[in-house]
């Protein structure tokens, strides 16, 4: 079995490009294979047993191997293996997936459109407003704005919202129609004696004086995660999204309410904009929508964003968009049944108590000299490394240091530069976060 393995990681360094890696460190470090997987677990070719704290990427609701789901998808490719939606075709899982997620909508919402990952889904809402722009004769309309840190994918369009450096460095993506306001960090953003409902205030009002700035004309929408991920974790201090909302009221903009991480349970609701009462006009959805089981992703729209694309589309002939995958059957079957194992297992509730017990666990850190802060809601959390008082501060390694030994130690977490992110399938239970949590406490004591 080594000497499989071993021809694996030969095998893997000699041809496969990987997305997030150092390709010029690759040759050197080599990758970690993994085999198999069994709820929270996962097991490398080595036979090491690691706990999936990241669920995947943020995706893996119902923990890896979930029979129901592995036959949802054999149903289905046996039944109708591939159909598109162009040319006014359709087919059940789609028409019956449209149904379920408007159903399921925090607000009222009018129709459903399918992409493969939150990525397109993304780019594809950025193509949206700019064609609703021109379709409602507001050519001048076509201003983005999102904000510092956020993650919103990496497709030229979406990797111009996100507010990341690693996404944009070196890749020459367009500037002119993508602004940036204030992440909602308060640990990192708050000024001194500013308490969060000031700092919120703040936050807003740099939105505002941006759209006054830029003109209010030219701004198309605002993207936003209800809690950023990749950012890392930052939960929106009190009353934020209460004042972000009314900037966005006061100039009649277009809300995204990007729900790829958040969506379907991680916040201790369905979607992350039920637990901060939001209002979006689209919610973009993708990861825990089939648990990443099939590359699967759709965007949710109101009727003030869909009417004008659909009147010009008339007046066009055409609406020029789609993808081959878009709500492939397959994809569309097993979100349909994830969906119901989320409900029927009640996993929501279970983000919510045991994601607030696994916050709690992760409290008693910070005494630690490394730990300055803990943040999270539902089953989403960060350990925030680096100094109480943050004046001096300035992101080094220690994340990666952590991140490392905690996978040396059989934990896989993921660092977002000094913080370390906990995003565990939502079926996680109070033993196996006690386990997850016993093995962070020994690689902090190492360190201390």
């Amino acid at each position: 079995m080594k000497n499989a393995a071993n021809s694996q990681e030969a095998r893997d360094i000699a041809y496969h490009f990987h997305g997030y890696t150092d390709a010029a460190a690759h040759p050197t470090t080599g990758p970690a294979i993994m085999a198999r997987g069994e709820g929270i677990y996962v097991w490398d070719t080595n036979g090491n047993r690691h706990i999936e704290g990241m669920a995947g990427l943020w995706s893996v609701a119902v923990g890896f191997n979930e029979k129901r789901l592995i036959n949802a998808a054999t149903r289905q490719m046996s039944e109708l293996p591939y159909y598109h939606n162009f040319n006014h075709k359709s087919h059940g899982p789609a028409i019956d997936l449209a149904e379920k997620l408007i159903s399921l909508a925090p607000v009222e919402m009018d129709k459903v459109f399918y992409t493969n990952s939150g990525s397109e889904a993304n780019d594809t809402i950025v193509k949206m407003l700019w064609y609703r722009a021109n379709a409602m004769g507001q050519p001048q309309k076509k201003k983005l704005i999102a904000r510092n840190r956020a993650y919103h994918g990496v497709t030229l369009a979406a990797a111009a919202l996100t507010g990341l450096s690693y996404t944009r460095t070196s890749f020459d993506l367009p500037e002119d129609r993508f602004l940036h306001t204030i992440c909602p960090d308060y640990w990192a953003e708050g000024r001194e004696g500013e308490s969060e409902e000031e700092f919120a205030s703040r936050c807003a009002d740099d939105l505002d004086q941006m759209i006054i700035s830029e003109g209010p004309d030219t701004i198309a929408a605002f993207f936003a995660e209800p809690v950023m991920g990749a950012g890392g974790v930052v939960v929106p201090p009190k009353t934020y999204w209460d004042k972000i909302q009314k900037v966005l009221a006061k100039y009649d903009i277009i809300f995204v309410a990007d729900e790829v991480i958040c969506g379907f349970g991680r916040t201790g609701e369905m979607f992350g904009s039920h637990t901060y009462n939001l209002k979006p006009d689209v919610m973009t959805m993708s990861k825990q929508l089939t648990s990443s089981y099939m590359p699967f992703s759709a965007f949710m729209m109101n009727k003030r964003f869909y009417d004008p694309i659909a009147e010009e589309s008339g007046r066009i002939g055409v609406l020029g968009h789609g993808y081959t995958g878009g709500g492939h059957p397959v994809g569309a079957a097993v979100a349909l049944e994830n969906i119901r194992i989320i409900q029927e297992d009640g996993l929501v509730e279970n983000a919510r108590e045991n994601g607030a017990y696994m916050i709690e666990g992760l409290k008693t850190f910070l005494d630690h000299p490394w730990a300055a802060e803990v943040r999270g809601v539902g089953m989403v959390a960060a350990l925030q490394l680096g100094p109480e008082d943050h004046a001096d501060y300035s992101p080094g390694t220690r994340g990666n240091i952590v991140n490392n030994a905690l996978a040396a130690n059989g934990l896989v977490v993921r660092a977002a530069t000094d913080a370390i992110t906990f995003c565990p399938p939502l079926i996680i239970q109070k033993p196996q976060i006690d386990e997850m949590i016993s093995i962070v406490g020994k690689v902090l004591k190492s360190i201390e």
